[in-house]
């Protein structure tokens, strides 16, 4: 995930010529905004975001939206990154915790950012628990029904490739199976930051595609929102039996490695691998993990009305 949103950060909204130019893998290109604190390799608030949840389902702490806030709060003021959209950046600087991050939200939105950072909820033995705590954490930014649909497709995808059912036919198509009101969109080009099209990008790339090369070049060549249509997909892809992992060697090898760069996220991967192995006896899908209602059954309530406050 590092690495396609490290590389598609530096082609994100750029012009198409510049994408013909230089998409080859062969480096990685600095973001073009951001006043150059966005450097060559360095990941963006995709995968910072996936870090502090990542994290916390690592935590063992209760599964309640304040725990799960703080956790944005503190993994932002660690390591203060761009990538961020402005006005969420300037709220998490301003912030001490996830109560002051609760009272000040307006989580109307149905952008990508509750689907950015789910991915890492495929790892989950059971789809309808995934796709159940998909919408609940998006819910804390993003409290649409597009945006926690998204944000579970997200999740489905990468859940698919891991348990092989991407020969068993369209991505989309089992996504929308699982999640009512995810619609199969024709996205346009270049892609907007549209939780929904984001989604449907980079299943299309995964669907298009049988490496991770491939997936990686056609997630940019798309345009728009680049990075996060490549982390997503790179997420996902990276757990398929299918998909050929040939990533190339220069890529990994030119991720940041500071205190939260490659060593860390190896780390973390291990961690997250272990903690979710395939064993039944560890996750049970009807433990609730202090959730009291199904997430998914907002869906299917198009008529509810946003809350004025967060």
């Amino acid at each position: 995930m590092a690495v396609g949103d490290s590389y598609g950060a530096g082609f994100e909204f750029r012009p198409a010529e510049f994408i013909e130019a230089h998409n080859d893998l062969t480096k990685y290109y600095p973001h073009q905004i951001g006043k150059g604190q966005h450097k060559p390799g360095m990941y963006t608030d995709d995968t910072q975001m996936s870090l502090a949840l990542a994290e916390f389902m690592l935590s063992g702490q209760p599964v309640t939206t304040l725990n799960l806030a703080d956790a944005f709060v503190d993994t932002f003021k660690r390591d203060p990154r761009v990538g961020y959209a402005g006005g969420f950046y300037d709220l998490l600087m301003e912030v001490k915790d996830g109560t002051g991050l609760l009272r000040r939200l307006r989580p109307h939105s149905s952008k990508c950012g509750g689907a950015m950072r789910a991915p890492v909820l495929g790892l989950m033995a059971d789809s309808l628990l995934c796709a159940d705590r998909a919408a609940w954490q998006a819910s804390v930014t993003h409290a649409t029904p597009r945006g926690m649909a998204a944000a579970s497709a997200a999740a489905l995808l990468t859940w698919l490739c891991r348990n092989n059912h991407t020969m068993a036919g369209n991505l989309r198509a089992q996504i929308r199976e699982l999640v009512p009101g995810f619609p199969l969109d024709s996205f346009k080009t270049p892609v907007s930051t549209d939780g929904i099209e984001v989604v449907n990008a980079a299943a299309q790339a995964i669907e298009k595609h049988e490496s991770m090369s491939a997936i990686l070049k056609q997630c940019v060549d798309y345009g728009g929102d680049t990075d996060t249509v490549a982390a997503i997909a790179l997420a996902a892809a990276s757990q398929s039996p299918r998909i050929k992992q040939d990533i190339p060697d220069h890529l990994i090898e030119g991720l940041e490695n500071g205190p939260y760069g490659y060593d860390y996220l190896t780390d973390l991967d291990f961690k997250l691998e272990k903690h979710f192995s395939p064993d039944p006896e560890e996750e049970d899908p009807d433990d609730d993990d202090g959730l009291d209602e199904d997430i998914l059954s907002f869906f299917n309530d198009t008529t509810a009305e946003p809350e004025d406050e967060a």
